[in-house]
């Protein structure tokens, strides 16, 4: 399967693009942009959460046990004093960090069902309607975050498919197939669950005709065809 930074870098180089490209057409703004970069960054590395000893892991947990310890500052800042809330700050993050972490990575068994599209699905849908509902976000936003953080991931399972391929005659490895699972036998409860837990999500989920419409808005595209060649070369062309 492909390695840390194949992951990393391609996923940032497609989710960079894919940001730059909805900005410019004026559908997220200068903040949005950031943070699609970013989560779609996030998302190739998403899959590798279930390798006890990989660095995705290692790094995931350090970055969800800041936020969560951020958050939980955030909300109880008015209520409390400063040496509570710094004693709340480090109990936030030993919690996450150490606690957490260890179910986490007793419980979980690498390219297991963390590692397949249903997965990555919840997460992204639960993304959108976190930042929805949770954060009040617009809705346009909301949808690009957890689609951001869902493709990120595809970009990922992809590459660990095609790094199954051996190119050099042509034939599929072993790992061929343990990447962009859908469902597994083994495993049937636990896609039962994912399944349902999706299913829950699609319910719950802002509207999609809302983000669909804005999506294919032929004026915001006509914008972006404006923009795309710099006056340099589009004097040249004149």
């Amino acid at each position: 399967m492909a390695n840390f930074n194949t992951h990393l870098n391609v996923a940032f180089m497609v989710s960079g693009t894919l940001s730059l490209t909805v900005y410019k057409a004026g559908l997220i703004d200068d903040s949005g942009f950031l943070v699609c970069v970013a989560l779609g960054t996030i998302g190739g590395l998403l899959p590798d959460l279930d390798s006890d000893n990989s660095t995705p892991i290692k790094l995931g947990f350090n970055i969800t046990s800041f936020i969560f310890a951020f958050g939980l500052v955030m909300h109880w800042r008015s209520d409390l004093s400063l040496l509570a809330l710094i004693v709340l700050w480090l109990a936030g993050y030993g919690f996450m960090r150490y606690v957490v972490s260890h179910i986490f990575t007793t419980m979980t068994v690498h390219r297991g069902v963390i590692h397949s599209v249903p997965y990555m699905a919840i997460l992204g849908l639960g993304l959108t309607c976190l930042s929805y509902y949770g954060l009040h976000l617009p809705l346009t936003t909301s949808w690009f975050y957890g689609l951001f953080l869902f493709g990120g991931a595809m970009v990922h399972l992809s590459l660990d498919e095609l790094y199954s391929v051996n190119l050099s005659n042509m034939k599929m490895k072993r790992s061929s197939g343990t990447a962009m699972k859908f469902y597994q036998p083994k495993d049937k409860w636990w896609y039962l669950l994912l399944y349902t837990i999706l299913a829950l999500l699609v319910y719950a989920a802002p509207p999609f005709e809302m983000f669909w419409s804005r999506l294919i808005d032929p004026s915001a595209w006509a914008q972006l065809k404006v923009g795309i060649l710099p006056e340099l070369i589009k004097s040249m062309l004149q």
